[in-house]
């Protein structure tokens, strides 16, 4: 079986959710007193996306921190759900509230990517002591459909590849137009984060019926706005990232987040769509200053 290279200082851990499926969370680092890091992914992604950030923030020389990167149900190595309707936001956000308080988690900052962003601010709403401080990468209270239908029509669709070769084919049809300067590396890292090997035979890393809870998106069903989600973030550091090539997240919702909340970070990623892979070291170190006025706020 080939899977991701992971540091010595990552473990797994499996927590059973609120219904009883098991849900698998990675936890970077070692425990200590600085506040950690909670990192969310996409739709149909993995904790394996976050990989560069946590290991740069957990293997930090100066000031190392626990993280710990999810995988919700039916992705990764959490259970796959029989009920396919439970691929549902409300229940993702019971499941990420019983993870963080499984591993006991008083207080942390939020990466949150896409899907991930949208748990977050509907984490803001329901548990806000949580949030010690936000990113919200590519995402926010209004989602373009012209993205929405882009994901639609891939998520649960995708074929399956012969071998990582031929997923970076498949990978380059689907995102080219998005991300049109990575490198031959990225690319193929990016194949080895979606597809699992095993037995010669690659497997997506996400369970495919998760492709049926978008099928009653059209482009006359917009999803319904989240500024009361947004609104509710706490008076604590948050940063929204846009890849410059977005068609999820528009300079216009932007804009207008950022009228709503003045201390609004706003960082743009060029030659980046959705989502910003998090890895470039310009990204990664406006996050670091981010991090460190969330210790600061949390220390005062």
């Amino acid at each position: 079986m080939h899977d991701i290279a992971r540091p010595a200082s990552s473990d797994s851990l499996f927590v059973t959710a609120p219904d009883g499926l098991s849900l698998h969370v990675r936890a970077h680092g070692a425990v200590n007193s600085r506040l950690p890091i909670v990192c969310l992914p996409g739709l149909s992604r993995t904790e394996a996306d976050f990989e560069t950030l946590a290991s740069r923030f957990a293997s930090d020389p100066a000031s190392p921190r626990r993280v710990y990167t999810f995988d919700y149900r039916g992705r990764g190595l959490s259970e796959h759900d029989p009920e396919w309707r439970n691929y549902d936001p409300r229940i993702e956000l019971a499941d990420v509230i019983a993870v963080t308080t499984a591993v006991g988690i008083d207080r942390a900052i939020f990466v949150g990517t896409s899907r991930g962003g949208i748990l977050t601010m509907l984490l803001a709403a329901a548990r806000p002591s949580l949030i010690a401080g936000a990113v919200l990468n590519d995402i926010g209270p209004i989602i373009e459909m012209k993205g929405l239908l882009r994901i639609k029509g891939y998520v649960g669709r995708t074929p399956r590849p012969r071998d990582y070769a031929d997923g970076v084919t498949v990978l380059r049809r689907l995102f080219s137009a998005q991300f049109p300067k990575l490198t031959d590396a990225q690319w193929l890292a990016w194949a080895q984060r979606s597809w699992i090997e095993d037995g010669g035979i690659l497997t997506a890393r996400y369970d495919p019926k998760l492709g049926n809870t978008l099928q009653a998106v059209t482009p006359d069903t917009l999803p319904p706005p989240l500024w009361a989600q947004f609104d509710a973030l706490p008076r604590v550091p948050v940063m929204v990232i846009r890849g410059l090539l977005s068609d999820l997240l528009s300079l216009d919702t932007v804009v207008a987040m950022r009228t709503r909340r003045s201390d609004l970070e706003v960082v743009e990623v060029p030659d980046q769509g959705h989502a910003p892979l998090l890895d470039d070291e310009t990204t990664l170190v406006k996050i670091e200053k981010l991090v460190r006025r969330c210790d600061e706020a949390s220390a005062t």
